[in-house]
């Protein structure tokens, strides 16, 4: 990833300096890269030759004058943001999980209808005092990246509350949107509460496939506009969408919308079975994933593209309960969005509680190499949940 904006002949910019360590940014050469300096520098080695090897190979989702945006899923380079999350990885090293990444669940409330929404059974939404105060608890624990979704964060009048409350120097905020409450005034209003990254699904670059999709005529149109309007004031935009066996063969048709539309980023996630017989994408699709992967982001122009198969896979592993945690609109907290148990509730016990209690289930030890929902031994623990039982489940009541 070439250096190629105003300040690329600054040289060692530094980023971290603890007792034991020393990170710095090297931008004298033709790329970006980071070194290590200290006793601790061996710690955090692997996750920086991730990162390097990255930086080097793959274009960026934004190179601005003062920084660089590798993904919309990270913080920008350099940052105090970026600083923590380099901080945490060297815990993580020495074995101790930081959730590095909270998505919030703040409403029940959607214009779409979709048949794969995770967000809980129940009533009511968390009132902002209590979001807020779970938000100082994992910013304390080390977060940096928090993320707003389900059903449609813009349908709770205090969202633009909530983003400005998220301390921008320890973390960035992307919020996912089906775009129905889009304008672009509320577009400038998410720029000026500083949100970093828009995120909008979609399913098919078929208007009547992706509108069957959310239950909802014209949602097509909707989510377009709303990237549009996004990127019109300024925010970085992500197109996302759940690859599953039956769109693999449509990714070079959205990835070329992506491109028309001129996003930063286009966002593949596998989809996810919610019992054991649900389809999932085979290894053969792994692959045709990881080709485009790779092939696109080594190419200049349009949108890069981030890829869970990759990040989540051959990168780091399975995020669930180990750098990732999951909030409900009811309180309740997960592994990650997708897994159907709950260890606990903020408005009962103290997230950094749940987080301890998370991180002593064994299913999230280890390096994983796909998503714990398409192993078949996790999927028959998810079968014990009685078929009229509300979800996500209290975990104890399957491990009692």
């Amino acid at each position: 990833m070439k250096a190629d904006h105003k300040n690329s002949d600054n040289k060692d910019i530094a980023l971290v300096s603890i007792p034991g360590l020393s990170i710095k940014m090297d931008k004298k050469a033709d790329f970006v890269q980071l070194k290590a300096h200290g006793p601790l520098r061996k710690a955090c080695a692997p996750f920086l030759k991730k990162i390097n090897q990255r930086l080097k190979e793959e274009k960026p989702a934004l190179v601005d004058d003062d920084k660089v945006i590798a993904s919309t899923w990270l913080p920008p380079i350099p940052s105090k943001a970026f600083n923590r999350l380099l901080l945490a990885e060297t815990q993580i090293a020495l074995g101790r999980y930081i959730p590095e990444t909270v998505s919030f669940e703040i409403t029940r409330n959607c214009k779409c209808n979709c048949e794969h929404c995770v967000v809980s059974g129940g009533e009511g939404d968390l009132d902002i005092e209590t979001i807020k105060q779970a938000i100082d608890d994992v910013l304390d624990m080390g977060a940096m990246v928090i993320v707003f979704t389900e059903g449609d964060p813009m349908l709770r009048e205090d969202i633009y509350e909530l983003i400005d409350y998220v301390d921008k120097e320890r973390a960035i905020v992307n919020m996912y949107t089906p775009g129905t409450e889009m304008t672009p005034e509320n577009a400038r209003r998410l720029k000026e509460a500083g949100l970093h990254n828009l995120l909008v699904s979609i399913y098919s670059t078929e208007t009547e496939k992706h509108d069957a999709v959310r239950r909802l005529d014209g949602a097509f149109d909707i989510a377009t506009n709303a990237m549009r309007m996004g990127l019109d004031a300024g925010l970085l935009v992500t197109m996302a969408t759940h690859v599953s066996p039956k769109n693999i063969d449509e990714l070079p048709a959205m990835y070329q919308l992506a491109r028309d539309i001129g996003v930063h980023e286009f966002s593949l996630w596998e989809s996810v079975p919610k019992k054991k017989d649900d389809p999932i994408i085979s290894d053969g699709d792994r692959k045709k994933v990881l080709e485009m992967y790779h092939r696109i982001n080594s190419t200049k122009g349009g949108p890069r593209i981030f890829a869970n198969t990759y990040f989540e896979g051959e990168m780091l592993g399975c995020m669930a309960g180990q750098r990732w945690m999951h909030v409900c609109v009811d309180g309740l907290v997960k592994g990650c969005p997708y897994i159907p148990f709950h260890y606990g509730n903020i408005q009962d016990s103290s997230i950094k509680d749940i987080w301890t209690k998370i991180r002593k289930d064994k299913a999230f030890r280890g390096q994983r190499r796909t998503c714990l929902m398409q192993e078949k031994e996790y999927l028959q623990l998810v079968d014990k949940i009685p078929e009229d039982a509300s979800k996500p489940y209290d975990i104890d009541k399957i491990q009692a």
